[in-house]
């Protein structure tokens, strides 16, 4: 679907229909295109042709379908990774205060690498200044109390980036805890670490607009045995972990199974309002309800 050079939208919708896309209403097609972008929405046409000849059947409802499924789906996602984040927030910053004290944060010698501990603050400080004259709780403490932001507070300022390094560089004790209270006991530091960092890159891709559908990750999810056991697998043996799904797995570990079950079927009921849309193009396996259950 690429062509360099300005076109037209016209000049657009006659591209897609040289290559075999069948257009029913043009007008729905130029204005899809005038708001989403012909480049943009490429990416979602790439399992309905080969070599830029699209399959006799493709329509451009089935792209915009994808496309919608995709954007929706990426809402879905984002819910459940900021609670995810919260909890991990809330945890973290209980664990830490009850050994270091509220603004123990404050002290670099509290962590491990100082760079890092530069950095993030750096970036918090900044949030501070852009937030405070909006947050009424930030306001409180500078403005009103004088006082340094207790770690319970402060956390609100920290991406889950940054709270993913924080939980990096901080004192095995803290780690531990943290990693326990989430149900992470077997070399749970090492696992909050790698998913934090994980689900950092799809909170990434869902927050900028970016496609999930047909992604392949160069990141893998960090799973079990059991885990890989759920994923999909070709006839060849090789098991596919480059997908989403296998995120939607480590987010099965971090949320309580009431939240987990939510979000499935908020993804089903996404399934059934685009039934063109096959979950094979994230990694799901066929029977991935019944696995995931």
């Amino acid at each position: 679907m690429s062509n360099k050079g300005f076109k037209t939208i016209a000049e657009q919708i006659s591209i897609l229909k040289s290559r075999g896309l069948i257009i029913e209403d043009e007008d729905k097609a130029a204005e899809f295109l005038r708001r989403n972008n012909y480049y943009r929405i490429s990416g979602y046409s790439l399992t309905l042709r080969s070599h830029d000849v699209f399959s006799p059947k493709a329509t451009f409802q089935n792209i915009m379908d994808i496309y919608e499924f995709d954007h929706e789906l990426r809402h879905v996602l984002l819910k459940y990774i900021e609670i995810i984040e919260i909890s991990v927030k809330s945890i973290y910053s209980h664990e830490f205060t009850k050994l270091y004290g509220a603004t123990g944060y404050l002290d670099a010698t509290n962590f491990t690498n100082e760079s890092i501990y530069s950095d993030i603050m750096q970036k918090a400080e900044a949030q501070k200044v852009a937030r405070l004259p909006h947050e009424a709780y930030l306001k409180h403490f500078i403005n009103e109390l004088h006082e340094d932001i207790p770690l319970w507070a402060y956390v609100d300022l920290l991406t889950i980036s940054n709270i993913s390094f924080l939980y990096k560089i901080s004192p095995l004790d803290v780690k531990n805890t943290t990693a326990n209270a989430l149900g992470l006991n077997k070399k749970g530091t090492v696992l909050l670490e790698k998913f934090m960092h994980q689900l950092t890159i799809i909170r990434n891709l869902c927050a900028h607009g970016s496609r999930l559908y047909n992604r392949l990750f160069e990141q893998r999810p960090t799973l079990n045995k059991s885990e890989l056991a759920l994923l999909r697998t070709y006839s060849n043996g090789t098991v596919d972990n480059a997908h989403l799904y296998g995120f939607i797995l480590i987010m099965r570990r971090l949320l309580k199974p009431d939240e987990f079950s939510e979000m499935i079927d908020e993804i089903v009921l996404l399934t059934e309002k685009y039934p063109f849309v096959h979950l094979k193009y994230y990694g799901f396996r066929e029977d991935w309800q019944k696995a995931l259950k």
